[in-house]
Protein backbone atom coordinates (compact mmCIF):
# COMPACT_ATOMS: atom_id res chain seq x y z
CA UNK A 1 0.00 0.00 0.00
CA UNK A 2 1.56 3.35 -1.04
CA UNK A 3 1.82 6.37 1.25
CA UNK A 4 -1.10 8.28 -0.28
CA UNK A 5 -3.41 5.27 -0.06
CA UNK A 6 -2.38 4.64 3.55
CA UNK A 7 -3.09 8.27 4.45
CA UNK A 8 -6.52 8.10 2.83
CA UNK A 9 -7.38 4.84 4.59
CA UNK A 10 -6.23 6.27 7.92
CA UNK A 11 -8.38 9.40 7.54
CA UNK A 12 -11.41 7.47 6.24
CA UNK A 13 -11.35 4.92 9.05
CA UNK A 14 -10.77 7.58 11.71
CA UNK A 15 -13.79 9.50 10.41
CA UNK A 16 -15.98 6.38 10.46
CA UNK A 17 -14.87 5.66 14.04
CA UNK A 18 -15.81 9.17 15.16
CA UNK A 19 -19.15 9.09 13.32
CA UNK A 20 -20.27 5.92 15.08
CA UNK A 21 -19.20 7.10 18.53
CA UNK A 22 -21.06 10.40 18.06
CA UNK A 23 -24.27 8.42 17.64
CA UNK A 24 -23.83 6.47 20.88
CA UNK A 25 -24.15 9.59 23.07
CA UNK A 26 -26.50 11.57 20.82
CA UNK A 27 -29.67 10.81 22.86
CA UNK A 28 -28.26 12.12 26.17
CA UNK A 29 -29.73 15.66 26.13
CA UNK A 30 -32.92 14.35 24.51
CA UNK A 31 -34.00 12.05 27.34
CA UNK A 32 -35.85 14.89 29.07
CA UNK A 33 -37.88 15.51 25.91
CA UNK A 34 -38.73 11.83 25.59
CA UNK A 35 -39.67 11.71 29.28
CA UNK A 36 -42.00 14.67 28.82
CA UNK A 37 -43.60 13.18 25.72
CA UNK A 38 -43.90 9.61 27.05
CA UNK A 39 -44.44 10.48 30.74
CA UNK A 40 -41.65 8.44 32.34
CA UNK A 41 -39.40 9.13 35.33
CA UNK A 42 -35.64 9.37 35.90
CA UNK A 43 -35.41 5.67 36.73
CA UNK A 44 -36.80 4.82 33.28
CA UNK A 45 -34.23 7.17 31.74
CA UNK A 46 -31.43 5.29 33.47
CA UNK A 47 -32.77 1.91 32.32
CA UNK A 48 -32.95 3.17 28.73
CA UNK A 49 -29.39 4.41 29.04
CA UNK A 50 -28.23 1.09 30.55
CA UNK A 51 -29.56 -0.83 27.55
CA UNK A 52 -26.59 0.62 25.67
CA UNK A 53 -24.15 -1.22 27.94
CA UNK A 54 -26.02 -4.50 27.35
CA UNK A 55 -25.50 -4.04 23.61
CA UNK A 56 -21.81 -3.22 24.03
CA UNK A 57 -21.16 -6.22 26.25
CA UNK A 58 -23.03 -8.56 23.92
CA UNK A 59 -21.01 -7.37 20.95
CA UNK A 60 -17.69 -7.56 22.80
CA UNK A 61 -18.27 -11.08 24.06
CA UNK A 62 -19.91 -12.58 20.97
CA UNK A 63 -18.09 -10.75 18.17
CA UNK A 64 -14.97 -9.32 19.83
CA UNK A 65 -12.51 -11.41 17.80
CA UNK A 66 -14.40 -11.72 14.53
CA UNK A 67 -12.50 -9.00 12.68
CA UNK A 68 -9.30 -11.04 13.06
CA UNK A 69 -11.03 -13.86 11.17
CA UNK A 70 -13.33 -12.21 8.61
CA UNK A 71 -11.55 -8.86 8.23
CA UNK A 72 -12.00 -5.38 9.63
CA UNK A 73 -14.31 -4.02 6.93
CA UNK A 74 -17.19 -6.54 7.32
CA UNK A 75 -17.32 -5.95 11.07
CA UNK A 76 -17.11 -2.17 10.63
CA UNK A 77 -19.93 -2.26 8.09
CA UNK A 78 -22.03 -4.35 10.49
CA UNK A 79 -21.37 -1.76 13.20
CA UNK A 80 -22.46 1.03 10.86
CA UNK A 81 -25.61 -0.88 9.95
CA UNK A 82 -26.43 -1.13 13.66
CA UNK A 83 -25.73 2.59 14.14
CA UNK A 84 -28.03 3.59 11.27
CA UNK A 85 -30.72 1.16 12.48
CA UNK A 86 -30.47 2.72 15.95
CA UNK A 87 -31.00 6.21 14.52
CA UNK A 88 -33.99 5.03 12.48
CA UNK A 89 -35.56 3.45 15.57
CA UNK A 90 -35.14 6.70 17.50
CA UNK A 91 -36.76 8.59 14.62
CA UNK A 92 -39.91 6.47 14.84
CA UNK A 93 -39.89 5.83 18.61
CA UNK A 94 -43.24 6.47 20.23
CA UNK A 95 -42.84 4.36 23.37
CA UNK A 96 -40.20 3.23 25.87
CA UNK A 97 -39.81 -0.21 24.25
CA UNK A 98 -38.54 1.37 21.03
CA UNK A 99 -36.16 3.61 22.96
CA UNK A 100 -34.72 0.49 24.59
CA UNK A 101 -34.29 -1.14 21.17
CA UNK A 102 -32.61 1.99 19.85
CA UNK A 103 -30.13 2.07 22.72
CA UNK A 104 -29.46 -1.66 22.42
CA UNK A 105 -28.61 -1.24 18.74
CA UNK A 106 -26.44 1.76 19.59
CA UNK A 107 -24.52 -0.35 22.10
CA UNK A 108 -24.14 -3.10 19.52
CA UNK A 109 -22.65 -0.61 17.06
CA UNK A 110 -20.17 0.63 19.66
CA UNK A 111 -19.21 -2.91 20.71
CA UNK A 112 -18.60 -3.94 17.10
CA UNK A 113 -16.69 -0.78 16.30
CA UNK A 114 -14.48 0.07 19.25
CA UNK A 115 -11.86 -2.68 19.12
CA UNK A 116 -12.13 -3.26 15.37
CA UNK A 117 -11.86 0.40 14.38
CA UNK A 118 -8.95 0.94 16.77
CA UNK A 119 -7.09 -1.96 15.14
CA UNK A 120 -7.98 -0.77 11.61
CA UNK A 121 -6.85 2.82 12.25
CA UNK A 122 -3.55 1.63 13.73
CA UNK A 123 -2.95 -0.88 10.93
CA UNK A 124 -3.62 1.72 8.24
CA UNK A 125 -0.27 3.40 8.90
CA UNK A 126 3.26 1.93 8.70
CA UNK A 127 4.73 0.38 11.85
CA UNK A 128 6.86 3.45 12.54
CA UNK A 129 3.72 5.63 12.81
CA UNK A 130 1.46 3.27 14.70
CA UNK A 131 1.94 4.94 18.08
CA UNK A 132 0.63 8.17 16.55
CA UNK A 133 -2.21 6.21 14.97
CA UNK A 134 -3.15 4.72 18.36
CA UNK A 135 -3.25 8.23 19.82
CA UNK A 136 -5.55 9.39 17.03
CA UNK A 137 -7.79 6.35 17.60
CA UNK A 138 -8.14 7.37 21.25
CA UNK A 139 -8.98 10.94 20.30
CA UNK A 140 -11.67 10.01 17.75
CA UNK A 141 -13.17 7.40 20.08
CA UNK A 142 -13.55 9.52 23.22
CA UNK A 143 -13.87 12.74 21.23
CA UNK A 144 -16.79 11.29 19.30
CA UNK A 145 -18.47 10.36 22.57
CA UNK A 146 -18.02 13.94 23.72
CA UNK A 147 -19.28 15.54 20.51
CA UNK A 148 -22.51 13.49 20.47
CA UNK A 149 -24.38 15.21 23.33
CA UNK A 150 -23.01 18.63 22.39
CA UNK A 151 -24.32 18.25 18.83
CA UNK A 152 -27.71 16.90 19.93
CA UNK A 153 -28.08 19.60 22.57
CA UNK A 154 -27.41 22.38 20.09
CA UNK A 155 -29.83 20.92 17.54
CA UNK A 156 -32.51 20.31 20.16
CA UNK A 157 -32.26 23.83 21.55
CA UNK A 158 -31.82 25.91 18.42
CA UNK A 159 -33.20 23.90 15.46
CA UNK A 160 -36.77 22.79 14.77
CA UNK A 161 -37.83 19.18 15.35
CA UNK A 162 -35.51 18.41 18.29
CA UNK A 163 -36.29 14.67 18.33
CA UNK A 164 -35.79 14.33 14.60
CA UNK A 165 -32.88 16.48 13.41
CA UNK A 166 -30.14 14.91 15.59
CA UNK A 167 -30.85 11.46 14.16
CA UNK A 168 -31.24 12.70 10.59
CA UNK A 169 -27.81 14.31 10.93
CA UNK A 170 -26.38 11.10 12.37
CA UNK A 171 -27.82 8.98 9.56
CA UNK A 172 -26.08 11.34 7.11
CA UNK A 173 -22.79 11.09 9.02
CA UNK A 174 -23.03 7.28 9.26
CA UNK A 175 -23.94 6.93 5.58
CA UNK A 176 -20.83 8.88 4.66
CA UNK A 177 -18.89 6.58 7.00
CA UNK A 178 -20.17 3.55 5.07
CA UNK A 179 -18.68 5.05 1.91
CA UNK A 180 -15.42 5.74 3.77
CA UNK A 181 -15.12 2.15 4.99
CA UNK A 182 -15.94 0.74 1.55
CA UNK A 183 -13.27 2.95 -0.01
CA UNK A 184 -10.59 2.02 2.53
CA UNK A 185 -8.54 -1.16 1.92
CA UNK A 186 -8.76 -4.16 4.25
CA UNK A 187 -6.06 -4.01 6.95
CA UNK A 188 -6.46 -7.43 8.60
CA UNK A 189 -4.53 -10.54 7.56
CA UNK A 190 -7.57 -12.65 8.61
CA UNK A 191 -5.57 -15.12 10.68
CA UNK A 192 -7.91 -15.32 13.68
CA UNK A 193 -10.78 -17.66 14.52
CA UNK A 194 -14.46 -16.99 15.10
CA UNK A 195 -15.58 -17.72 18.64
CA UNK A 196 -16.96 -16.28 21.86
CA UNK A 197 -14.48 -14.09 23.71
CA UNK A 198 -13.13 -15.87 26.78
CA UNK A 199 -12.94 -13.94 30.06
CA UNK A 200 -10.16 -14.69 32.52
CA UNK A 201 -7.66 -13.06 34.88
CA UNK A 202 -4.42 -15.00 35.48
CA UNK A 203 -3.52 -15.48 39.13
CA UNK A 204 -0.27 -13.52 38.82
CA UNK A 205 -2.06 -10.27 37.93
CA UNK A 206 -5.18 -10.55 40.08
CA UNK A 207 -3.96 -8.05 42.67
CA UNK A 208 -3.19 -5.42 40.04
CA UNK A 209 -6.40 -6.27 38.16
CA UNK A 210 -8.58 -5.78 41.25
CA UNK A 211 -7.20 -2.30 41.95
CA UNK A 212 -7.17 -1.23 38.30
CA UNK A 213 -10.67 -2.53 37.60
CA UNK A 214 -11.98 -0.95 40.81
CA UNK A 215 -10.65 2.40 39.60
CA UNK A 216 -12.21 1.76 36.18
CA UNK A 217 -15.52 0.88 37.86
CA UNK A 218 -15.54 4.14 39.81
CA UNK A 219 -14.63 6.20 36.75
CA UNK A 220 -17.15 4.59 34.41
CA UNK A 221 -19.89 4.85 37.03
CA UNK A 222 -19.34 8.61 37.06
CA UNK A 223 -19.29 8.70 33.26
CA UNK A 224 -22.60 6.86 33.20
CA UNK A 225 -24.07 9.29 35.71
CA UNK A 226 -23.23 12.34 33.59
CA UNK A 227 -24.22 10.67 30.31
CA UNK A 228 -27.61 9.61 31.67
CA UNK A 229 -28.59 12.15 34.32
CA UNK A 230 -26.66 15.38 33.62
CA UNK A 231 -29.69 16.90 31.82
CA UNK A 232 -31.86 16.09 34.84
CA UNK A 233 -29.34 17.70 37.20
CA UNK A 234 -29.34 20.83 35.04
CA UNK A 235 -33.13 21.14 34.76
CA UNK A 236 -34.42 19.72 38.05
CA UNK A 237 -31.66 20.60 40.54
CA UNK A 238 -30.21 23.80 39.04
CA UNK A 239 -33.35 24.98 37.26
CA UNK A 240 -31.74 25.67 33.86
CA UNK A 241 -33.94 24.40 31.03
CA UNK A 242 -31.46 24.52 28.15
CA UNK A 243 -30.68 21.39 26.15
CA UNK A 244 -27.45 22.85 24.76
CA UNK A 245 -26.10 23.41 28.27
CA UNK A 246 -27.11 19.90 29.33
CA UNK A 247 -25.44 18.43 26.25
CA UNK A 248 -22.28 20.45 26.81
CA UNK A 249 -21.97 19.21 30.39
CA UNK A 250 -22.50 15.58 29.34
CA UNK A 251 -19.97 15.97 26.53
CA UNK A 252 -17.37 17.69 28.67
CA UNK A 253 -16.66 14.61 30.78
CA UNK A 254 -15.70 12.65 27.65
CA UNK A 255 -13.60 15.46 26.19
CA UNK A 256 -11.77 15.89 29.50
CA UNK A 257 -11.18 12.12 29.54
CA UNK A 258 -9.64 12.23 26.06
CA UNK A 259 -7.27 15.05 27.01
CA UNK A 260 -6.28 13.30 30.25
CA UNK A 261 -5.56 10.04 28.42
CA UNK A 262 -3.24 11.85 26.05
CA UNK A 263 -1.45 13.75 28.81
CA UNK A 264 -1.19 10.71 31.08
CA UNK A 265 0.00 8.10 28.58
CA UNK A 266 3.66 8.55 29.60
CA UNK A 267 3.04 8.34 33.35
CA UNK A 268 3.97 5.10 35.11
CA UNK A 269 0.79 3.02 35.14
CA UNK A 270 0.39 2.48 38.90
CA UNK A 271 1.16 6.14 39.61
CA UNK A 272 -1.38 7.26 37.00
CA UNK A 273 -4.12 5.05 38.46
CA UNK A 274 -3.42 6.45 41.92
CA UNK A 275 -3.64 10.00 40.60
CA UNK A 276 -6.82 9.12 38.73
CA UNK A 277 -8.44 7.86 41.93
CA UNK A 278 -7.41 10.97 43.85
CA UNK A 279 -8.83 13.19 41.10
CA UNK A 280 -12.09 11.23 41.14
CA UNK A 281 -12.42 11.77 44.90
CA UNK A 282 -11.94 15.52 44.37
CA UNK A 283 -14.51 15.50 41.56
CA UNK A 284 -17.09 13.80 43.74
CA UNK A 285 -16.58 16.33 46.52
CA UNK A 286 -17.13 19.13 44.00
CA UNK A 287 -20.23 17.38 42.61
CA UNK A 288 -21.75 16.87 46.07
CA UNK A 289 -21.23 20.53 46.94
CA UNK A 290 -22.57 21.66 43.55
CA UNK A 291 -25.74 19.59 43.91
CA UNK A 292 -26.25 20.74 47.48
CA UNK A 293 -26.08 24.40 46.47
CA UNK A 294 -27.66 24.01 42.98
CA UNK A 295 -24.51 25.36 41.31
CA UNK A 296 -24.28 25.03 37.53
CA UNK A 297 -20.58 26.08 37.43
CA UNK A 298 -19.89 23.50 40.13
CA UNK A 299 -21.49 20.71 38.08
CA UNK A 300 -19.45 21.75 35.04
CA UNK A 301 -16.21 21.73 37.04
CA UNK A 302 -17.13 18.35 38.54
CA UNK A 303 -17.66 16.93 35.04
CA UNK A 304 -14.30 18.18 33.81
CA UNK A 305 -12.40 16.97 36.88
CA UNK A 306 -14.19 13.61 36.86
CA UNK A 307 -13.40 13.16 33.16
CA UNK A 308 -9.72 13.76 33.86
CA UNK A 309 -9.70 11.24 36.70
CA UNK A 310 -11.61 8.65 34.67
CA UNK A 311 -9.38 9.06 31.63
CA UNK A 312 -6.13 8.61 33.51
CA UNK A 313 -7.27 5.76 35.75
CA UNK A 314 -8.98 3.81 32.95
CA UNK A 315 -6.33 3.96 30.24
CA UNK A 316 -3.33 3.51 32.50
CA UNK A 317 -5.12 0.90 34.59
CA UNK A 318 -5.57 -1.20 31.46
CA UNK A 319 -1.90 -0.72 30.66
CA UNK A 320 -0.92 -1.78 34.19
CA UNK A 321 -2.81 -5.04 33.75
CA UNK A 322 -1.93 -6.05 30.18
CA UNK A 323 1.77 -5.28 30.46
CA UNK A 324 2.07 -8.03 33.10
CA UNK A 325 0.40 -10.87 31.17
CA UNK A 326 1.66 -12.89 28.17
CA UNK A 327 0.65 -11.53 24.77
CA UNK A 328 -1.51 -14.60 24.10
CA UNK A 329 -3.73 -13.85 27.11
CA UNK A 330 -4.06 -10.09 26.75
CA UNK A 331 -7.29 -10.34 24.77
CA UNK A 332 -9.18 -12.20 27.48
CA UNK A 333 -7.80 -10.02 30.27
CA UNK A 334 -8.60 -6.80 28.38
CA UNK A 335 -12.12 -8.07 27.64
CA UNK A 336 -12.65 -8.85 31.33
CA UNK A 337 -11.52 -5.33 32.18
CA UNK A 338 -13.98 -3.84 29.67
CA UNK A 339 -16.81 -5.99 31.04
CA UNK A 340 -16.21 -4.49 34.50
CA UNK A 341 -16.20 -1.00 32.97
CA UNK A 342 -19.46 -1.44 31.07
CA UNK A 343 -21.21 -3.01 34.04
CA UNK A 344 -20.13 0.11 35.93
CA UNK A 345 -21.56 2.46 33.32
CA UNK A 346 -25.00 0.85 33.62
CA UNK A 347 -25.91 -0.68 36.99
CA UNK A 348 -24.90 2.18 39.35
CA UNK A 349 -26.77 4.77 37.31
CA UNK A 350 -29.95 2.64 37.45
CA UNK A 351 -29.46 2.62 41.22
CA UNK A 352 -29.33 6.41 41.16
CA UNK A 353 -32.61 6.45 39.24
CA UNK A 354 -34.27 4.22 41.83
CA UNK A 355 -32.84 6.32 44.65
CA UNK A 356 -34.08 9.50 42.96
CA UNK A 357 -37.64 8.18 43.02
CA UNK A 358 -37.37 7.47 46.74
CA UNK A 359 -35.25 10.40 47.99
CA UNK A 360 -35.25 12.99 45.22
CA UNK A 361 -32.62 13.62 42.55
CA UNK A 362 -30.42 15.92 44.63
CA UNK A 363 -30.08 13.47 47.52
CA UNK A 364 -29.55 10.55 45.14
CA UNK A 365 -26.78 12.45 43.35
CA UNK A 366 -25.02 13.43 46.57
CA UNK A 367 -25.26 9.84 47.84
CA UNK A 368 -23.80 8.55 44.59
CA UNK A 369 -20.93 11.04 44.82
CA UNK A 370 -20.19 9.89 48.37
CA UNK A 371 -20.22 6.20 47.36
CA UNK A 372 -17.85 6.77 44.42
CA UNK A 373 -15.54 8.88 46.59
CA UNK A 374 -15.32 6.04 49.13
CA UNK A 375 -14.69 3.47 46.38
CA UNK A 376 -11.96 5.58 44.76
CA UNK A 377 -10.39 6.23 48.19
CA UNK A 378 -10.27 2.50 48.93
CA UNK A 379 -8.66 1.90 45.54
CA UNK A 380 -6.10 4.64 46.17
CA UNK A 381 -5.24 3.17 49.57
CA UNK A 382 -4.83 -0.30 48.04
CA UNK A 383 -2.43 1.03 45.39
CA UNK A 384 -0.35 2.83 48.00
CA UNK A 385 -0.20 -0.33 50.14
CA UNK A 386 0.83 -2.44 47.13
CA UNK A 387 3.59 0.01 46.23
CA UNK A 388 4.81 0.15 49.83
CA UNK A 389 5.04 -3.65 49.99
CA UNK A 390 6.82 -3.78 46.63
CA UNK A 391 9.36 -1.24 47.87
CA UNK A 392 10.07 -3.37 50.96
Amino acid sequence: MNTRRRSFAFAALAYAFAAVMVGTTLPTPLYALYAERMHFSVVTTTVIFAAYAVGVLGALLLFGGWSDAVGRRPVLLAGLAAAIASAVVFLIADDVALLLVGRLLSGLSAGLFTGTATAAVVEALPAAQQERAATVATIVNIGGLGIGPVLAGLLAEYVAHPLTMPFVVHIALASLAVAAVLAAPETSSRTGRIGVQRLAVPAEVRGVFVTASTAAFAGFAVTGLFAAIAPSFVSEVVGVDNHAVAGAIAGSIFLASAVAQLIGRRIVAATAVAWGCAILVLAMVILAVALTFSSLPGIIVAALVAGAGQGISFSRGLAAVVEQVPAGRRGEVSSTYFVVAYVAISLPVVGVGVAAQAWGLRTAGVSFAAAVAVLASVCLAAILIQRSRAAD
